[in-house]
């Protein structure tokens, strides 16, 4: 005899929002924020060199994603120019740098 499921989405929704499935969250989080510091370029010439480099952070909630009804976490870089520095300004002497997104793609495997 065939094994029968039935899924109860109310389950499903209170397993994706469980602390340990945010603390799981946060750990990769934590691992992708760690490469991306790693791997910052650093202006020494700069008026501020190292500012971007120390401007990543992490965090975690149990209610995100579309429909807030999993367990997310986010990386972000807090300068006021981070997005320059990933997606670049269109000109040969500020191309995009992809940062962050290098850094989801390598850790994103652990």
């Amino acid at each position: 005899m065939a094994a029968r499921f039935k899924i109860k989405r109310k389950g499903i929704g209170e397993m994706l929002r469980m602390p340990g499935m945010q603390a799981e969250m946060l750990r990769r989080a934590e691992v992708i924020k760690g490469i991306a510091a790693a791997t910052s370029p650093v202006d020494e010439g700069g008026p501020h060199p190292g500012h971007y480099k120390d401007s990543w952070e992490s965090d975690s909630t149990a209610r995100g994603g579309r429909r807030r009804d999993r367990a997310v976490a986010y990386v972000r870089n807090t300068s006021s120019y981070g997005r320059w520095v990933e997606y670049g300004n269109g000109t040969p002497s500020a191309p995009a740098r992809h940062v962050l997104l290098n850094a989801a793609e390598i850790g994103g495997r652990d």
